[in-house]
């Protein structure tokens, strides 16, 4: 069996490889991790602009640290995956609580800090800190299944061992820093999901994939299931100075540690509480479908006016929220969800709108 040639790799990488990432410019531990986290079946366009603001306000470990929880999630707002977040927050505290704030230097322990997988401790390693650590990402999984048709898929406990067998096989001791970014360039870039660019590919003369006519066909694709359905009504509670009725939600399970508009199982139970907090029902607004990897979720967004002294802000857990913030406002810094932040804007649009009516009459 042909072994990927990582020399062939690194001189692809020195021609046409990416040398100009955010995170590749001050390549410190904390850096990397942060970026290495948000890159977690994220893209790297997508990663970009929330990585900059990210390093903007905490621009080392201990100001993350130290700074809130919901002010980490504000900036999280829009990426997905909520639990990143949360567990990056932990390990910064972690890294300054206990080792001073400087990361491990060992697989073992970083692979022991919250969030940090195999993986990704084997990136840290090899971007930051000049160690030999193996990686295997979605891209590596992706060139390592086409260079070697491997015919089953990578999620599968057999394969993920014979995959990280291939990546430790192929991963030198030289250079592993470039290495390791070559190998995700390549996936990203040239070996990608659809139509990959075979032509420009430095492997392309010894890959299995290629040479049986299989490019199409691998990686196998995850089997497919038919996602259910969850049914939720989402409260959007006004009172009269246009500031919006919020929830936080547990610290664990979906959206964790978010702060969302109040949900209820059931338009009936919706009722009730209007009508326990003397609420007045307005409108039912079109279904809204949001999809998570395991659900689809459909929310019906449900609008209505309340008196403000009825829910204090002195309420565990509870915050009117204002619709058109000013910019000095700190309520502007809670972690919202997408769904949520986005009706939050569609409920500002139409304030404006109706006011600009007004305004005409």
């Amino acid at each position: 069996m042909n072994t990927l040639d990582p020399a062939a790799v690194l001189q692809w990488f020195d021609q046409h490889g990416r040398h100009d990432l955010p995170w590749q410019r001050e390549t410190t531990p904390y850096r990397v991790w942060v970026s290495e986290i948000m890159l977690q079946q994220t893209q790297v366009t997508t990663v970009i602009p929330y990585y900059q603001r990210f390093m903007q306000h905490f621009p080392d470990v201990e100001v993350l640290a130290t700074a809130p929880i919901d002010q980490v999630l504000h900036l999280w707002t829009g990426l997905g995956y909520y639990a990143r977040a949360r567990n990056l927050h932990k390990t910064a505290q972690i890294v300054n609580d206990h080792y001073h704030g400087i990361f491990p230097p060992s697989l073992e322990q970083l692979g022991g800090l919250p969030g940090i997988g195999r993986s990704t401790a084997g990136a840290i390693l090899a971007l930051s800190m000049g160690q030999r650590g193996v990686i295997l990402d979605g891209n590596v999984k992706r060139v390592l299944c086409r260079y070697y048709a491997i015919n089953s898929w990578s999620g599968e406990m057999a394969t993920q061992k014979k995959l990280w067998h291939l990546a430790d096989q192929a991963t030198p001791h030289d250079r592993v820093a470039s290495y390791t970014q070559a190998m995700m360039d390549l996936g990203a870039t040239v070996c990608t999901r659809s139509k990959p660019a075979c032509t420009r590919c430095p492997l392309a003369d010894s890959c299995k994939a290629l040479l049986l006519d299989l490019t199409k066909s691998l990686p196998v694709s995850k089997p497919r299931k038919t996602l259910p359905v969850r049914q939720t009504f989402m409260l959007i509670c006004e009172q009269d100075n246009s500031e919006v009725l919020l929830e936080q939600r547990p610290a664990s399970g979906l959206w964790g540690g978010l702060w969302s508009l109040p949900e209820f199982s059931a338009f009936d139970e919706v009722q009730t509480w209007l009508e326990h907090k003397g609420a007045s029902f307005k409108s039912c607004w079109p279904v809204v479908r949001h999809t998570f990897s395991h659900f689809h979720l459909d929310i019906t967004p449900v609008v209505a006016t309340l008196s403000r002294p009825q829910i204090s802000e002195q309420t565990a857990g509870t915050c009117w929220y204002p619709l058109t913030p000013s910019s000095d406002d700190t309520r502007i810094n809670l972690g919202l969800s997408a769904p949520v932040k986005k009706l939050l804007q569609r409920m500002a649009a139409h304030q404006e709108n109706h006011h600009d009516s007004y305004r005409l009459l």
